[in-house]
């Protein structure tokens, strides 16, 4: 069989951890945050390393979207597409996803901002990705008639194993003991911006294990979560793990 995972993530919920996992298969071949070049350019978004990112990917939508849904590269049969659900602006169109099979990562949200706001000053709601991953999920339900997998960040560091093997039987893969570990470093595969972003990952060798995120949210952080939280709650009522 052959499979196009998009997996639909917010910053800071352990997506290139994941990405780490699947690209450690030997049947997969990943991909990291595609359209970053393209939302980008068109948000003048202030991230790091901003204008070296719109350099180094695609600006074009069209050209993301074909490479996603074309021949899987290197001769694999798994296509894990590493995604940011904000960075699927409304200018890009949507046909084109009924073609991926799908999967949606979350995370606390007061969790998500603590660590976000460490690299994003002043995160809105815009900027955690849930409600496009909202916007999203329910496109792929209604086109699909059936929700598609969510995994939560708690569930997946706390036993990844049982996680994991979860999502590989809802897709129809099989389990690989390669998911659950991996060599340090970092992959020709990760974004250019792995470097403002990745520290923990470039240094991990498997899962951290989960641990309460110590601190308080700043006013305007506890605005914004109180936004989240609605949002979040939505999606984990349909984790593999509930």
């Amino acid at each position: 069989m052959t499979l196009r995972l998009a997996m639909w993530s917010g910053p800071r919920n352990i997506s290139t951890a994941l990405m780490r996992s699947f690209g450690n298969r030997p049947d997969t071949v990943v991909c990291d945050e595609p359209f970053y070049a393209c939302y980008l350019a068109a948000t003048k978004a202030p991230h790091p390393g901003a204008e070296e990112v719109v350099r180094s990917l695609p600006t074009d939508w069209r050209r993301v979207a074909a490479f996603l849904t074309g021949p899987i590269p290197e001769g694999k049969s798994v296509f894990y597409q590493k995604h940011m659900a904000h960075h699927l602006l409304p200018e890009i169109e949507r046909g084109w996803i009924f073609e991926l099979e799908h999967a949606f990562v979350i995370r606390d949200p007061r969790e998500m901002l603590l660590s976000l706001s460490k690299v994003t000053p002043r995160p809105g709601l815009a900027d955690t990705g849930l409600p496009q991953q909202i916007e999203l999920f329910e496109e792929v339900r209604h086109a699909t008639g059936r929700p598609p997998p969510v995994l939560d960040a708690k569930d997946v560091l706390s036993d990844p194993r049982r996680v994991l093997s979860r999502l590989c039987e809802h897709l129809g893969l099989e389990f690989r003991e390669e998911m659950l570990s991996w060599p340090s470093g970092p992959r020709s595969t990760d974004g250019v911006w792995a470097k403002h972003w990745y520290g923990d990952v470039l240094r991990s060798t498997g899962f951290e294990v989960w641990r309460p995120r110590p601190g308080e949210l700043a006013p305007e952080l506890a605005r914004v979560h109180a936004a989240c939280l609605p949002l979040y709650e939505a999606l984990a009522r349909y984790r593999l793990a509930a």
